[in-house]
C-alpha cells in the first residue's frame, strides 16, 4: 500500500497536534486564578482529586471534555461544562467519575452541564458501573435557570436518575468537597454512602438566602457544616478532615464492592491478624453484664486490623456501624455500644440503648449492606429500646419498626453473635433467632429474655404481691421476700444462655477468644451461592 504523501499528512498531524494542546489547556479548568482560589480554601483541584482517587495504573477515559466549548461567551468560558467526567479503575472496579470543577464559574450548572452529567449516568447505568461524586458547585446558574431547571432533561432529572440507578442496585458514591447547595444537595443524599469534608457546606438555602426568607441569622458551619450534619442532623455517614483523607476513604469503600481486587470468597487468615489479641476480650466484657466497654476494642479482637471503616460515627452512638473485613473478607457490622456516650442532639445517651438515632442509622446501614452485597454480623449487648416521654416524642416506636422492617427483608447473609444481654425488642432489631440469621451464636456471658432479671423480678414481684394482698390472709414482710428471691432465682435461671441453648435459641455457646476463627469458618459457609432475590422493603412510616 502507497503512503500517504508528506504534503497531504501533515495537515492532518498538525491538526491533531492543534486538538492536543487544545485539549490540554481545557484540562487547566478555569485557570491559574482559579486553581489559586481552590487551594487557598484547602482543596484539591478536580482533576488532582480523580488522579488520587484512582488506582496508579488505571487510564482515565474523559468523557465530554469539549462540553460547552464556545457556547456560553457573554458569561465567560464555560471550560468542559464546569465538570469532569470519565471512567477509571477505583481499587480495582472501573468506576464512572463525576467532578464538580469548582474553578469554573464555582461549579455551577449550566444547561450543558446537565446533559453531560445525564450522559455519563445513563452510560454507567447501561454499563452497570458504579458511580463517584465528587460535589463542589454552587448549583444552579441563575441567570439561565430557565435553560437548567425545568424540562425532562434538565437539572431534575439527576436526582430521579440518582434514585432509578440506585434500585438498580448501581452503587453510588458521593464526596462533598466544597459548596452543594439548594437543589443540588439532593443528589449526595439520594446516593447509598455519603462523605463530607471540614469546611464544606450542604444546604437547601444558604446563610444570605435563609435571612432573606425567614429572617433568621446563621453562620455556614451551623446551617449545614460537615460536623453538624456528622452529629446532628445525621445525614453524612464519614466526616473527614481533608480532601486527601475522603478520597482515600472512597477508596476504601469501594474495595468492599464483590468485583474489586481485594474483594475475596476465598478465607484466608494466615495473611490477616487483628489489631489485638482475642485473650484482651476477658478483660474487656464481664460475666454479669454490668462493666461498661467501647465495643470498637471488641471489634478490635475480631476484624483485621485498619480494616474498619465506621459508618456515621458521629450519630446514633449507641449502635456503632462499620464496613470491615474479616481475613480479608468484606462485611458490614451492627454493633451494641455499651459506653455512654454524649451526642449533640439528643445529650447524654445510656449504652447498650437503643435510641431513635442509632436505630435510624441502623436500618440505613442494613439497607446499604444489601445494595452491597455485604453479609452483616450482628454484635448485641443489647438492653432493649430507649421508653419515657422523650423517647415516644422522637418517635422511637416509628425508628424501632424501621430497623425491624430492613433487617427482617435483609437479603444478605446474616449472622448474629450474642455477648451479653439480648433483651426485649432490641433481640428483634438486632437479628434474633425470629430474624433467621444463617447462624447465631452467643459467648457464655450472654442473657436472654424479655427484660433483664433484676427489672422483670421486680415487676412479677409487685404483681404477685399485689394479689397475695387482695386475698384472705395478708402477706408477712418475711414472706414477701421470700417470695421476691424465688422470683429473681427463676427468672435469672430462664436468662441463663444455657436456658436457651437448650431450646434452641442458638445455634452454639463459643468462647470469646473463639469469635473471630469461629465467623472465619461460618463466612465460609454463607459464601456458597444465594438464591436469587430483590432487597425491598414493605410500608415504613415516616
Amino acid at each position: 500500500m502507497a503512503r500517504a504523501s508528506t504534503s497531504s499528512a501533515e495537515p492532518l498531524r498538525d491538526f491533531c497536534r492543534e486538538i492536543l494542546k487544545q485539549e490540554a489547556v481545557l484540562r487547566q479548568g478555569g485557570g491559574k486564578a482559579g486553581l489559586e482560589r481552590q487551594r487557598k480554601l484547602g482543596r484539591l483541584p478536580a482533576r488532582e482529586r480523580i488522579a488520587q482517587l484512582l488506582d496508579k495504573d488505571s487510564q482515565f477515559f474523559e468523557i465530554g471534555l469539549w462540553a460547552a466549548h464556545k457556547m456560553y461567551q457573554e458569561w465567560g468560558n464555560i471550560v468542559a461544562a464546569g465538570v469532569v467526567a470519565g471512567i477509571g479503575n477505583v481499587s480495582g472496579v472501573p468506576c464512572m467519575i463525576i467532578a464538580n470543577d469548582a474553578t469554573v464559574k464555582a461549579g455551577a450548572f449550566f444547561p450543558a452541564t446537565c446533559k453531560k452529567l445525564l450522559r455519563a449516568q445513563r452510560i454507567a447505568f447501561e454499563s452497570a458501573l458504579p458511580i463517584i461524586y465528587l460535589v463542589d458547585s454552587a448549583g444552579v446558574f441563575l441567570p439561565m435557570q430557565d435553560e437548567i431547571f425545568p424540562d425532562e432533561d434538565d437539572f431534575g432529572r439527576i436526582f430521579r436518575n440518582n434514585s432509578v440507578i440506585s434500585a438498580a442496585g448501581i452503587p453510588q458514591f458521593a464526596a462533598i468537597m466544597g459548596n452543594c447547595v439548594a437543589g443540588g444537595a439532593y443528589l449526595p443524599v439520594l446516593c447509598d454512602k455519603i462523605l463530607m469534608t471540614e469546611g464544606s457546606g450542604l444546604y437547601l438555602a444558604g446563610p444570605s438566602l435563609v435571612k432573606a426568607a425567614i429572617g433568621q441569622i446563621i453562620d455556614q458551619e451551623e446551617l449545614g457544616g460537615a460536623k453538624m450534619h456528622a452529629e446532628i442532623s445525621g445525614t453524612v455517614d464519614f466526616y473527614e478532615k481533608t480532601d486527601e483523607s475522603c478520597l482515600k476513604r472512597l477508596r476504601s469503600l469501594v474495595s468492599l464492592l464483590p468485583e474489586a481486587k481485594g474483594a475475596t470468597t476465598k478465607i484466608d487468615n494466615k495473611n490477616f491478624r487483628p489489631a489485638k489479641v482475642p485473650d484482651v476480650l476477658y478483660d474487656l466484657v464481664s460475666l454479669d453484664g454490668q462493666k461498661n466497654y467501647d465495643t470498637r476494642n471488641l471489634l478490635a479482637s475480631v476484624v483485621d486490623a485498619n480494616s474498619l471503616d465506621e459508618y456515621k460515627a458521629d450519630y446514633g452512638k449507641t449502635l456503632v456501624t462499620t464496613y470491615a473485613r474479616i481475613a480479608g473478607r468484606p462485611v458490614g457490622i451492627v454493633a451494641s455500644q455499651r459506653l455512654q456516650v454524649r451526642t449533640k442532639k439528643e445529650g447524654i445517651q445510656m449504652g447498650g440503648v437503643i435510641y431513635s438515632d442509632s436505630a435510624d442509622k441502623a436500618a440505613r446501614f442494613v439497607m446499604d449492606c444489601n445494595q452491597d452485597s455485604l453479609p452483616i454480623i450482628f454484635f448485641q449487648d443489647v438492653t432493649g429500646f430507649m421508653v419515657g416521654r422523650d423517647a415516644e416524642q422522637s418517635g422511637i416506636i416509628r425508628s424501632g419498626a424501621k430497623l425491624v422492617n430492613a433487617v427482617s427483608n435483609c437479603i444478605v447473609p446474616k449472622i448474629t453473635v450474642v455477648v451479653g444481654g439480648s433483651f426485649g425488642a432490641g433481640n428483634y432489631a438486632l437479628c434474633g433467632k425470629a430474624y433467621d440469621p444463617r447462624f447465631l451464636v452467643a459467648w457464655p456471658s450472654a442473657r436472654y429474655a424479655v427484660m433483664g432479671a433484676a427489672q422483670a423480678s421486680d415487676t412479677v414481684f409487685s404483681i404477685l404481691a399485689r394479689a397475695r394482698e387482695r386475698g384472705d390472709k395478708k402477706a408477712s414482710h418475711e414472706e414477701l421476700d421470700e417470695l421476691r428471691k424465688k422470683v429473681k432465682a427463676s427468672y435469672e435461671e430462664q436468662t441463663d444462655i444455657r436456658y436457651g441453648a437448650a431450646r434452641g435459641w442458638i445455634d452454639a455457646i463459643i468462647q470469646p477468644h473463639e469469635t473471630r476463627e469461629t465467623l472465619i469458618q461460618l463466612l465460609g459457609y454463607v459464601s456458597r451461592p444465594m438464591p436469587k432475590a430483590h432487597f425491598h422493603t414493605g410500608v415504613i412510616q415516616v
